[in-house]
């Protein structure tokens, strides 16, 4: 990945950190559902998914296998609001403090990776309420159903029937959780490639995005976690309920370690997600410096 550096244009960044996402989305999304049919299981009489090949099988039976891209465009257009801000902030943030500075260190990695985490979580939370709503619905009783068709219709129905601002309810974990998940994925991202490209172990490929990108995938999916679930049940709830009431009940009722419920699948879909996306990432700038280079 010889090629002769010249600064991308600012908006291709963002629009590099949407394609990124999308693709790696549309290969995991099956697993997202899977996590928040898991975490969703604790609420009311819902119980069913113990694990994460019993609620494959419960899909499966109960739906259909198309039934695993349930919500599918509601991802897509996650990707292109919240992920393409979070990293296209990133990036542009940590070229323009390495043209002036020189190398990051880890103090600055994870204050642009938090300043990028809260813009984009913003951003996309409605994509986000969109996205839980959609892929939890098969496992509401059938009167419960909303059975929005796409996310943009989701979002018109949210706004029409419960108030535009009903489209950032859960802004506050979901923030929250943005903020952890950068600030631990991309900066675990960032050092780790930083220190295996410094003492050798790898070249600047394939095989050193992956090796990066799968330990910052573990270490975000368990610092993330309790705030995913959270965000999980506010924005399932069709009444408005604060974060701590939220915590507390969880903690009270299913136990503390319920707040990692989902664990298995949440891990499986963002370590592989984390890989994807950053190879994705990584190879589409590649292609974006040829270009600019070649020009």
């Amino acid at each position: 990945m010889n090629v002769e550096n010249k600064p991308l244009p600012t908006l291709s960044r963002f629009f590099i950190g949407g394609a990124a996402g999308m693709c790696a989305s549309s290969i995991v999304h099956p697993l997202d559902l899977i996590k928040t049919r898991m975490q969703m299981s604790g609420i009311g009489e819902r119980r069913e998914h113990r694990s994460i090949v019993h609620t494959f099988m419960s899909v499966m039976r109960r739906e259909g296998p198309l039934a695993f891209y349930n919500g599918i465009s509601a991802t897509l257009f996650r990707n292109a609001s919240y992920t393409s801000v979070r990293l296209g902030v990133f990036t542009n943030l940590k070229e323009y403090y390495k043209e002036s500075n020189g190398e990051l260190h880890l103090f600055k990695n994870v204050i642009i990776a938090i300043l990028a985490g809260a813009s984009g979580a913003f951003i996309g939370t409605p994509a986000e309420i969109a996205l839980v709503r959609m892929t939890s619905d098969g496992a509401l009783p059938q009167n419960q159903r909303r059975q929005y068709k796409n996310v943009f219709i989701a979002l018109q129905r949210i706004t029409r029937e419960e108030g535009i601002m009903t489209l950032w309810r859960g802004c506050q974990p979901t923030i929250i959780r943005a903020v952890i998940v950068n600030s631990v994925q991309l900066t675990t991202y960032t050092q780790t490639k930083q220190l295996f490209l410094s003492k050798e172990y790898f070249n600047d490929n394939i095989k050193c995005h992956v090796a990066s990108s799968a330990i910052s995938g573990f270490l975000s999916t368990v610092a993330s976690l309790p705030a995913d679930i959270i965000k999980t049940r506010m924005q399932t709830s069709s009444t408005k309920k604060s974060y701590l009431s939220i915590l507390s009940h969880i903690v009270k009722k299913e136990g503390f370690f319920a707040l990692w419920k989902g664990f298995t699948p949440c891990y499986l879909r963002m370590g592989p997600q984390s890989i994807l996306v950053f190879v994705f990432l990584e190879q589409f700038q590649y292609l974006a410096q040829m270009l600019v280079t070649s020009y």
